[in-house]
């Protein structure tokens, strides 16, 4: 508790002394002196709540020091004690109570009197600086409420009529205040929020709420319409409001909306484009590395068959580029994601090795590869996207080098236990060389060493871009260093998980002969007439009996028609595509045709094409294009019992 200051002013020393004695204690401060000058200085530089104060005094008598301190402003609350031994006459009572006095003390002071009189006046100088600071917050009050920029009101919870408000109201609606007094604030909102602007103050007031924000639409008094913010306050019959003019903040939240459903509609749009023109892209490429692997398969000399493996070979080509432009696609809009699976490391490599020798063979240079022992013989990796990155930093790699080698190293960086291991990748060669002014644009999208680059040595300069975000998706670092005219390293480096299982899958030879099936029938859902021709020709192989349909509604008709042991849908087809058709068979059709298997064939790479296939019912998906084995394997999957085991295959 703060002390109260007391200013005891007696011309005798004795007197103070005295007084002292029966006024000390913890909750009060003396102030003495003999002198009214000082007591008046004391006075001005403390803040005295009470004074005890002698009337007979030489140089100044107690009432004219107590007239000189109600006179200023500073201490002219200081409630005053005169304290004498004269008499106790009313002319001389009524001439202290004149000076600004509230009570007497006679002398000789009787203790207890003294004690209770002064008690009473702490009490009631507490009280007066309370009353005091109360008030000077209630005028600090005033002031902001006065001056902010927020409309501040109240009104009566029984009439919904304003019963004060600040001059804001101006400022927003148009109204002044005193137009606003009285006005039911329900007729702020306009037309339409008026109801619920009323049920929603209702609510406040019968469940006694301390405090509730709204938003409602508020008239002006030039006819537009704002939208405001109101906190809303319920006390004592009585409802506080601050109401705020949010239309800015609703305009831009409006417009983020708009351009959201703008950016989400363009997407959507992109996402569309881009799987149709998946699908008419690849599935032309199908059917030409189809019916190039068939032909090479019927009598042919030997310049033929080199004029196909070109064929092929440009197919090949030209399918990396679709591929890679999709892939660019896919991982810019956050659709690409990394499969990790149980994986022979070494037979990745070897794959990847075998598949480039020729082109390292064709330019007479050296490819090597090095793999050192520790490395783990199965790891837990994506071995599709493993696979592109060492295709793309490979070829890339054999592209510009025209003498010398090219080398694919793999070592073991970091073993953490049995568990983890950290390996890195090293793709080194002795080409061109890159400019060290380059090195930090050949990973950006269609961006190549030279300006001339491309019309040397072809390509789209999206390769090392590719590999880049890919490396990154799967947690690595892909770093280079080069010089002019004497080679370049590619760095790649990752954690991989350590798989101690055998359930990594085996390579299949392609060119291997396929078991073929017993008394399968397949309906094959394929618009295109290659296409038709590619699986009719892979189907007459296993000896499995088929029938063609079009499009999704002669799907449904064969199947109404006749039965048979599997569909290959195309999900691409005209009037009803294979996701409408593969519902209609899992919800209109009655067993056993109702779960007849459904493989999806489709030419899209796109992973939401793939997650649909299967939430409309499908049983698995194979994109397109794909090799006479995948589609062997599908089926089989999918018909164990029907595969013919006693062929030697």
């Amino acid at each position: 508790m703060t002390p109260i200051n007391i200013l005891i002013v007696d011309d005798r020393e004795e007197n103070i002394i005295a007084l002292e004695a029966l006024l000390t204690r913890d909750d009060i401060k003396l102030f003495t002196t003999t002198s009214p000058n000082d007591a008046l200085k004391i006075a001005w530089e403390n803040h005295i709540s009470i004074a005890l104060v002698d009337v007979q005094m030489p140089e100044m008598d107690g009432f004219e020091l107590v007239e000189m301190l109600k006179s200023n402003p500073r201490t002219k609350d200081i409630l005053v004690i005169f304290v004498t031994a004269i008499s106790k006459d009313a002319k001389y009572a009524v001439k202290g109570f004149g000076a600004g006095a509230v009570d007497y003390l006679y002398k000789p002071l009787d203790p207890y009197i003294t004690s209770a009189k002064v008690d009473a006046f702490i009490q009631l100088a507490r009280t007066q600086d309370e009353i005091k600071q109360k008030n000077e917050q209630l005028q600090n009050m005033a002031v902001v409420v006065k001056n902010s920029a927020d409309i501040i009101c109240s009104v009566s919870a029984d009439t919904m009529r304003i019963q004060t408000i600040n001059p804001a109201v101006e400022t927003i609606l148009g109204y002044t205040p005193e137009e606003a007094m009285g006005k039911s604030v329900v007729d702020f909102a306009v037309e339409g929020d008026r109801s619920a602007f009323r049920k929603k103050l209702g609510e406040i007031i019968k469940d006694n709420q301390a405090f509730s924000v709204v938003e409602f639409q508020f008239g002006t008094f030039n006819k537009s319409v704002i939208w405001t913010e109101c906190r809303i306050s319920y006390r004592g019959r009585t409802i506080f409001m601050n109401i705020s003019d949010v239309s800015p903040q609703k305009s831009y939240q409006q417009q983020l909306i708009k351009s959201k459903e703008a950016a989400e509609y363009g997407k959507k749009v992109k996402e569309t484009f881009l799987a149709n023109m998946s699908h008419e892209l690849r599935t032309p490429v199908n059917g030409i590395i189809g019916l190039t692997n068939l032909l090479k398969k019927t009598q042919i000399d030997e310049q033929q068959e080199n004029l196909l493996t070109m064929m092929e070979t440009s197919s090949r080509s030209l399918l990396g580029v679709i591929n890679d432009v999709l892939d660019l696609s896919k991982i810019e809009a956050g659709k690409f994601s990394i499969v990790r699976t149980p994986n022979n490391l070494r037979g990745i490599l070897s794959s990847v090795f075998g598949l480039l020798k020729f082109q390292a063979d064709e330019k007479n240079i050296e490819f090597l590869l090095e793999v050192d022992n520790d490395v783990p013989q199965t790891l837990q990796v994506d071995s599709l996207r493993l696979n592109q990155i060492l295709m793309n930093l490979i070829s890339n790699a054999l592209k510009f080098t025209d003498r010398g080698y090219v080398k694919l190293k793999v070592s073991v960086l970091q073993k953490m236990d049995d568990s983890r291991v950290k390996l890195k990748f090293s793709v080194e060669d002795t080409g061109i060389g890159i400019p060290a002014a380059r090195l930090s644009k050949i990973f950006e999208s269609f961006e190549q060493a030279e300006d001339d680059t491309a019309s040397k040595y072809g390509g789209t300069g999206l390769g090392l871009t590719i590999t880049k975000k890919l490396i990154e998706l799967k947690g690595g670092e892909l770093t280079v260093s080069s010089k002019v005219g004497e080679g370049s390293v590619f760095n790649f480096t990752n954690w991989f998980n350590i798989a101690h299982d055998s359930s990594a899958p085996k390579p299949v030879k392609v060119g291997k002969k396929l078991a073929p099936f017993i008394n399968v029938r397949v309906l094959v859902a394929e618009d295109n007439m290659i296409n038709q021709f590619m699986v009719s020709k892979m189907l007459k192989d296993w000896n499995i009996e088929f029938e063609i349909a079009d499009n999704g509604n002669k799907v449904l008709e064969k199947l109404k028609e006749d039965d048979y042991d599997l569909v290959l849908m195309d999900t691409h087809m005209p009037g009803l595509n294979g996701y409408q058709a593969a519902r209609a068979i899992r919800m209109d059709f009655a067993e056993p045709k109702r779960s007849v298997p459904i493989i999806s064939l489709s030419a899209s790479a796109f992973e939401h094409e793939q997650v649909e296939a299967m939430s409309s019912g499908m049983n698995d998906v194979l994109p397109k294009p794909f090799e006479a084995h995948e589609l062997h394997a599908k089926i089989v999957k999918l018909l164990k019992s029907k595969v013919d085991t006693k062929t030697t295959v």
